[in-house]
């Protein structure tokens, strides 16, 4: 009997080369979209599209009824929260508007995803993976807004974790650094004209130009898969998971004290895009 796995976030990067590895392992894998013609690339590589949109409750209900009856009483092994969207600026201009959409997206879609599935999970003592980032371990500036939304799923997903330990279901976490993706295609096009004129508009261009270049050096996807496939499969999975080109140079990275952290990063950044204060 194959188990099933939900995958939100399936139509591209990180989400469809999950949906894509999980089916190759023989996984009934079902990955949601929020356009039809997103999921005819996922059927070719024989994941169920299914379309749903993490903030709308009624999509949801019908994503899992949907799942639900395609299992006909088989387990659902695992969900995979990857839906999310990226979100940057500072946060004493940033929209507030944006503010909450990204938080709705990345905090509160999680979760209710996640309530949505349980009763399933529950039953198969499944597992639930939350895809982070390490923008959830740590914050660089202008990342305020993708930033709490990580930090807060963290949150959410030690919460659930301690909550779950009755019903057998596990809660792990997987922490992504840059991974190249179709994401950094909406970072070239960020438009910095709301800061035109502002402290931050030089600095924003600098920005803008590292994170492009990170996410061209960026890990592939498919490092993110198989992160997510030891979470799903592994007898005992770690709790976090975190993916980056060196998780020793990562760790060591985290060890600097926050003023010294702070120090680089005014010196990186700000003095070599020039000072507006």
């Amino acid at each position: 009997m194959n188990r099933g796995v939900v995958v939100t976030g399936a139509s591209s990067g990180i989400g469809a080369a999950i949906a894509r590895d999980l089916a190759a392992r023989g996984f009934r894998v079902f990955g949601t979209v929020r356009r039809e013609q997103d999921g005819t690339p996922l059927e070719a590589a024989h994941v169920v599209p299914v379309l749903m949109d993490v903030t709308d409750a009624v999509s949801i209900a019908r994503a899992r009824d949907e799942v639900s009856r395609a299992l006909a009483g088989a387990p659902l092994a695992g969900l995979v929260n990857n839906a999310g969207i990226p979100s940057a600026g500072p946060l004493e201009l940033v929209p507030l508007d944006q503010l909450r959409h990204v938080l709705e997206v990345n905090l509160v879609g999680a979760v209710a995803v996640t309530q949505a599935f349980l009763p399933l999970l529950k039953a198969a003592r499944g597992r639930i993976v939350n895809i982070s980032s390490v923008a959830g371990r740590g914050a660089l500036p202008f990342m305020g807004p993708y930033a709490a939304s990580k930090f807060a799923l963290e949150g959410a997903s030690d919460s659930l974790r301690r909550e779950m330990l009755p019903f057998g279901v596990r809660v792990i976490v997987v922490e992504p650094g840059s991974v190249q993706s179709r994401i950094w295609e909406k970072v070239e096009r960020w438009d910095l004209s709301r800061y035109r004129g502002t402290p931050y508009e030089r600095v924003l261009q600098r920005f803008r130009d590292l994170a492009l270049r990170s996410g061209q050096r960026g890990l592939p996807a498919a490092r993110v898969a198989r992160a997510v496939a030891k979470a799903l499969t592994v007898r005992r999975p770690p709790l976090r998971i975190l993916v980056v080109e060196s998780q020793l140079g990562y760790r060591l990275m985290e060890l600097l004290p926050d003023r010294l952290m702070d120090w680089l990063i005014e010196r990186v950044l700000w003095k070599k895009a020039g000072n507006g204060r």
